[in-house]
């Protein structure tokens, strides 16, 4: 028989499997010798009070014995000689485009201008040992997209979108932990979702795909009013619709797509800095307690959200017992962003802190960064691209504050809510290194003011928050796509050229690495309709 059950259990009963089928025998009057298997459906942390606990949904098989591992299986077969599709991008969107065209009986061909996941990990270390970024291969740019080396985060609102489980499945399919379907937010990790990517690479590739690194799209091939494929820059084509998942920073294709025509629309972003604190103080503040998480409990996490003179401030990436990581895809620019290995241990914790930009906002006098040093006009550049030259900008400007390298500009929380100058700098865990500069005095006021006013509010909402203990390192920029691509909402096609689909965060329509599956899956359906296969 089995059995579910809805608990609410301390920490310390659901750190031990044999401690937590005692518990359930007593709790609900069963024979724990029958019980051969507890397996958890659901886990969430509740930290509202001091006592802390755990509530768990759980399945308790009772002469009975479980599936083996616990997750659903996709079957994939060998697609050799079915039409191509091509899907520009190996982040989530591609990927999962890619899987989802082998499930609907199309051969997808990858095209990614990075380098395999384990390759381009080098790249990644050299940044912060020679402070050089590779254009094309970098946090942003390479198998695995920019959530590979940024946390592997797994949580999104965007249900209605498709079928979450469905990519949490495959995840596991492919190596990740099981634990993924249970945890509320679920984490795979920056030193295991590697190996996982790898292993859906080489699931296309045994059923008769085909992944190209190394290749970068330069051109879409226009045939009329139809994509009819891609040129790269390695000289090669590739024919066959277009899934287009090429990630939110590639501002190359942004230009192409605007200089050539192709319907594109600024769309709103967030920027603002990563926020660093020790570890410890967030789980002391988290968990109601001056000894932390304790023995039984995770890094703790939060989200912040407020309103301020009418835009969002919010908490964005949250990495308990994570790293910031230099994520910058060209030269003279800085970018951070945040990540976290799966045991979720080192010393800090930090997110992205962000205001909200529409493209209205630009009108605002204060965002317009004069600077004799920043660029001028990009002479391809209209309102659609509004959005990308104010990211450029803000990017090159805190490269100059940081001394023309990675080594980022900081200023302590509470020093730049006071508008002070940080006489020293905190040890933090961001490689290249930082240096003091007052972030309150050349950031646009439009960010910093709201900035330092949802801290406030952050810091009564949570005693200790608000602190100089607290690092704001500059700048986060890259919270999405600051470009839409039009696309029909029934087809997802372009909304004029046939035979390109506009996919994932890149194109404007996904936020993260589960949302961006999700939508790979539906642009290869939407691609599988129009060659008359759905």
């Amino acid at each position: 028989m089995i059995h579910e059950y809805q608990l609410r259990v301390l920490p310390e009963t659901v750190a031990n499997e044999q401690r937590l089928k005692t518990y359930i025998a007593e709790e609900k009057g069963l024979d724990a010798k029958r019980m051969n298997a507890v397996r958890i459906l659901r886990r969430s942390i509740d930290a509202r009070q001091r006592t802390i606990y755990v509530n768990l949904s759980v399945r308790v098989y009772v002469d009975e014995v479980p599936d083996e591992d616990g997750f659903r299986h996709t079957l994939y077969n060998n697609v050799e000689g079915r039409p191509p599709v091509v899907v520009v991008g190996a982040g989530p969107g591609g990927l999962f485009a890619a899987l989802r065209l082998i499930e609907l009986g199309l051969r997808p061909v990858v095209v990614e201008r990075g380098k395999d996941v384990h390759a381009r990990k080098k790249d990644l270390a050299q940044i912060s040992r020679t402070q050089t970024v590779d254009p094309e291969s970098n946090y942003s740019f390479g198998e695995g997209g920019a959530g590979a080396y940024s946390d592997g985060k797994l949580y999104t609102r965007s249900k209605k979108r498709g079928d979450v489980d469905k990519i949490l499945n495959v995840f596991c399919q492919h190596g990740a932990s099981p634990a993924i379907l249970v945890d509320a937010h679920p984490h795979i990790g920056t030193d295991k979702l590697p190996r996982v990517i790898e292993n859906m690479r080489n699931t296309i590739l045994q059923c008769g795909g085909e992944v190209h690194f190394e290749t970068r799209m330069d051109a879409l091939l226009v045939e009329g009013d139809k994509v009819c494929g891609i040129a790269t820059n390695t000289g090669k084509t590739f024919r066959g619709p277009v899934i287009l998942a090429t990630g939110h920073s590639a501002r190359d294709v942004y230009r192409w797509l605007a200089k050539n025509g192709v319907e594109i629309e600024a769309k709103g972003i967030a920027v603002g800095v990563r926020l660093e604190h020790p570890a410890k103080l967030i789980d002391q503040i988290q968990y109601h307690n001056r000894e932390g998480r304790g023995k039984y409990l995770p890094a703790a996490e939060y989200s912040f959200v407020t309103q301020v003179e009418g835009r969002g401030v919010y908490s964005f990436c949250m990495c308990p017992g994570g790293f910031v990581v230099p994520a910058a895809s060209d030269a003279g620019q800085i970018v951070v962003n945040g990540m976290s290995p799966s045991n979720r241990g080192s010393r800090w914790s930090n997110s992205g802190m962000v205001v909200e930009l529409r493209p209205e906002d630009l009108e605002d006098e204060e965002l317009r960064m004069k600077n004799e040093e920043l660029p001028g006009d990009d002479p391809v550049a209209n309102s659609s691209l509004k959005m990308m030259l104010f990211q450029e900008q803000l990017e090159r400007l805190c490269w100059l504050q940081g001394n023309r390298k990675q080594t980022a500009p900081a200023q302590r929380m509470a020093d730049f809510c006071n508008r002070r100058l940080s006489a020293c700098l905190p040890e933090s865990s961001y490689a290249p290194g930082l240096v003091a500069s007052p972030l309150h005095f050349w950031m646009p006021g439009f960010i910093a003011r709201r900035l330092a006013q949802g801290f406030r509010v952050f810091g009564r909402n949570a005693r200790g928050f608000l602190t100089n203990e607290a690092v704001m390192i500059g700048v986060e920029t890259r919270t999405s796509s600051p470009v839409r691509i039009l696309r029909d909402k029934d087809t997802l096609q372009h909304v004029r050229l046939q035979g390109l689909f506009p996919c994932g965060e890149g194109a404007g329509y996904a936020g993260g690495i589960v949302s961006a599956g999700m939508d790979g899956e539906r642009c290869a359906e939407a691609a599988a309709a129009y060659l008359g296969i759905l």
